[in-house]
C-alpha cells in the first residue's frame, strides 16, 4: 500500500514542512510505516501535465494534497483529472484552504474521497493505519477517526467525525534528518515552534485558536543546533506570533546567539510593540544579518485597528522600531494591509508613509484577503468588502476604497517592490523623495510614469531601471541632474562589479590623470597593501584586484546620506568598492574614500 503526500508550492524555494510531519510523525509511531509513505512537491509553475504524469507514475493507492489559497486552483485541477486515470486511488484532501467548508467541497468534487480537517498528523496516521490495514470496505473505521469529511461509499451523505483534539507539539518528532538534508538545498528550511496565537485579528485564521501550544525549549535548541551544524543559510520560524511568550524566545533567541555560527539566519514574525526592554537589548546585540523580524503593523488608522481586534500601540512599535535599527544589525519587514475596513485613500496613504518613515529593509504592501472561516469573512456584507470569487479571495473594493484606488495601489506595490524593497536604490530614493510631498506621492507618480511610458506591459530590464529612474528624476527635479546621476552610479557599483561603466555615468576628469592614479593605487597595494591585505595574502596580483574591485570617481560625496551633495568646491573623490565584504543586511559591498585625489 501506498500513501502519497503531494503539494504545489508557490516558488521551488519553498518546501511545505506540513507533509514532512505528517510523515514524520507516522514513521516515530512505527518505523515499518515509511515504506508506505511517499512526498511529492511541485510548484504552481510546473506544467500540469507533468505534475499529473508523475502522480501517475507513482502509482499510489492513496493522495492526499496539501491545500492553501495559492494551490487550491491547481489542486483541484489535479485531482478531477487524476480520478479518471486512477479511479481506484483514494483522494484525500487537507489543510488550511478546505477546513471550513468540507462538505461543499465533497459535494463540489464527488470523486475526493474526504478532507483531513484541522491538524493533520495524529489524523493522518489513522487513515494510514486504515488503509494499511485494507480498510476501504470497513466504513465503520473512517467513522472513527476523528478530524474528518468524508464520502460514505456505497450510501448517500457525507459523514463528519468529531473534531481532531489539538496536539501537544512536543511530541510531534522533529522532521528533518541527516539522510534528507540535502534536498533542501538553496531552498527555505521552516520551523515551528509553537501553533496558535493569542491575538484574535479578524482577518487571519489563526485568531480562531486562541491556544498558544510551546514546543519544550530543550527539544527547540536540540533541533536548531542540527541546522547550525549543517550550516544552512536560512531558517524560518512559521509562529503567528513568535514573541507572545517572552521567556520561550528570550530562550531561542539567547541560544542562537550563544550558538551562532556565522552562516545562518532565522526568521521570526513578531509582535513588536509586545517587545520588553530585555528583549531589545538581546537583540540590539546579536550579529548583524543573524535575525530577521517580520512586523505586521497593517495600519496605522487607530478605528481600523480597533475594527479589525488587533492590540497595537503604533506609538510604541515606532519607537521599538528606531531601537531595534540603532545598531544597524536587524532586517526588518514591516507589513500593511490596502482594503481593511474604515481606512480609505486618504487613511492608507497616511499609514504608508507613517510606516515607510520607520525605514525597513521590505515595507511589504499586502492587500486583503477575506478567508473563509475568518471574522472578516463574517463582517464582509456589513463592510461592502467585494473579493475575488476564486483564490486568493482578494479585496476588489470596499464601502471605503473604490476599484480605481485599488488598481492604483496595485501599481504603487509594483514599484515598492522594484525600487525600494529590491535595496537597489538605496542613496537615490532618499533624495529623490525631497521633490515630492510625500514619500507616497513619489512612488505614485512613478507609477503613473510607467504607466504613460508603457513600462507596465513591456518591463524593463533590472540594469535599465537605473536609466528610469533617473529619466523620472530629471522630469520630476531636472536642476539635481549631475546628483542624480552620480547616486545611481554609486547605487549600481553598491549592488555589484559592472563591467562597463553605466551611460549615465560622469565622464572622468582628466581620464588620463585618473587612469594612472587609480593604476598607480592597485601597484603600491601589491607591494605594501593598505586597504586590500587580505586579497594580498591569498595571492593576487594588482591585475586581478583590479578586475575584482572597483574605483569610481565622483565629484559630489554622494555616500554621505546627510549631505550628498556636499560643499562645493570641485573636489574629486576616489571611491574603492569591495565586493568580498558585503553588508550582510542590503548586500552592498564595503566601500572606502582612497586618499588619491
Amino acid at each position: 500500500m501506498k500513501f502519497l503526500l503531494a503539494v504545489v508550492n508557490a516558488k521551488y524555494i519553498h518546501s511545505n514542512p506540513a507533509i514532512y510531519s505528517l510523515r514524520a510523525y507516522s514513521v516515530q509511531k512505527d518505523s515499518e510505516l515509511e515504506k508506505h509513505i511517499e512526498l511529492a512537491e511541485y510548484t504552481i509553475n510546473q506544467p500540469f501535465q507533468d505534475i499529473l504524469a508523475d502522480i501517475y507514475a507513482r502509482m499510489p493507492d492513496c493522495v492526499a494534497f496539501s491545500c492553501y489559497i495559492w494551490n487550491i486552483g491547481m489542486v483541484k485541477d489535479i485531482v478531477r483529472e487524476l480520478a479518471k486515470i486512477l479511479p481506484e486511488t483514494r483522494i484525500w484532501l487537507g489543510g488550511p484552504e478546505v477546513s471550513y467548508n468540507a462538505e461543499e467541497l465533497l459535494e463540489e468534487m464527488p470523486f475526493i474521497t474526504g478532507i483531513m480537517v484541522g491538524e493533520g498528523e495524529v489524523t493522518f496516521h489513522e487513515l494510514l493505519m486504515f488503509y494499511r490495514q485494507g480498510g476501504p470496505e470497513d466504513i465503520r473505521g473512517l467513522e472513527q477517526t476523528d478530524g474528518i469529511v468524508f464520502r460514505k461509499r456505497g450510501q448517500e451523505g457525507i459523514c463528519r467525525t468529531r473534531d481532531r483534539a489539538l496536539t501537544d507539539i512536543s511530541r510531534l518528532p522533529f522532521f528533518y534528518n541527516e539522510a534528507d538534508i540535502g534536498d533542501f538545498h538553496n531552498r527555505i528550511l521552516y520551523y515551528e515552534s509553537s501553533r496558535g496565537c493569542p491575538y484574535r485579528c479578524s482577518y487571519c485564521l489563526s485568531s480562531i485558536d486562541k491556544t498558544v501550544r510551546l514546543r519544550r525549549l530543550e527539544l527547540v535548541e536540540k533541533e536548531l543546533q542540527f541546522f547550525l551544524e549543517k550550516k544552512v543559510p536560512q531558517v524560518k520560524f512559521v509562529d503567528r506570533t513568535f514573541n507572545c511568550n517572552h521567556s520561550h524566545a528570550m530562550g531561542i533567541w539567547r541560544f542562537i546567539k550563544e550558538q551562532d555560527n556565522g552562516i545562518t539566519n532565522f526568521h521570526f514574525e513578531i509582535s513588536a510593540d509586545i517587545l520588553t526592554e530585555e528583549e531589545i537589548t538581546l537583540l540590539q546585540s546579536l550579529r548583524p544579518g543573524l535575525v530577521q523580524l517580520e512586523i505586521g503593523v497593517q495600519s496605522t488608522n487607530p478605528v481600523t485597528i480597533r475594527e479589525i481586534r488587533r492590540r497595537m500601540d503604533w506609538e510604541r512599535l515606532r519607537r521599538i522600531v528606531a531601537a531595534l535599527q540603532e545598531k544597524d544589525n536587524i532586517h526588518l519587514h514591516l507589513d500593511l494591509i490596502a482594503g481593511l475596513p474604515y481606512e480609505d485613500s486618504a487613511s492608507f496613504r497616511n499609514s504608508f508613509n507613517e510606516v515607510y518613515a520607520c525605514r525597513p529593509e521590505q515595507l511589504q504592501l499586502g492587500f486583503l484577503k477575506v478567508l473563509k472561516g475568518s471574522y472578516m469573512h463574517e463582517k464582509a456584507s456589513e463592510y461592502e468588502i467585494h473579493y475575488t470569487d476564486k483564490p486568493p479571495y482578494e479585496v476588489l473594493f470596499t464601502k471605503w476604497l473604490p476599484y480605481s484606488q485599488v488598481l492604483k495601489l496595485k501599481r504603487v506595490e509594483e514599484m515598492v517592490e522594484l525600487y525600494y524593497n529590491s535595496s537597489q536604490f538605496a542613496h537615490t530614493l532618499p533624495v529623490l523623495e525631497k521633490a515630492f510631498p510625500d514619500p507616497f506621492r513619489l512612488y505614485e507618480q512613478l507609477a503613473e510614469y510607467y504607466e504613460t511610458k508603457g513600462y507596465f506591459v513591456n518591463n524593463p530590464a533590472r540594469a535599465y531601471r537605473y536609466q528610469v529612474l533617473l529619466d523620472f528624476a530629471l522630469s520630476a527635479d531636472p536642476d539635481n541632474m549631475t546628483l542624480y546621476r552620480q547616486l545611481l552610479t554609486l547605487d549600481m557599483y553598491l549592488r555589484e562589479n559592472l563591467k562597463s561603466r553605466p551611460a549615465f555615468a560622469l565622464p572622468l576628469r582628466e581620464q588620463q590623470e585618473a587612469k594612472e592614479k587609480i593604476n598607480g593605487f592597485y601597484r603600491r597595494e601589491e607591494c605594501s597593501p593598505s586597504f586590500l591585505k587580505e586579497y594580498v595574502e591569498d595571492g593576487y596580483n594588482a591585475r586581478q584586484m583590479a578586475r575584482m574591485t572597483h574605483i569610481e570617481c565622483f565629484t559630489l560625496p554622494v555616500w554621505e546620506k546627510e549631505n550628498p551633495q556636499g560643499n562645493g568646491g570641485g573636489a574629486v573623490y576616489y571611491l574603492l568598492f569591495d565586493y568580498r565584504k558585503r553588508n550582510p543586511l542590503n548586500q552592498e559591498a564595503y566601500t572606502m574614500l582612497l586618499p588619491l585625489a
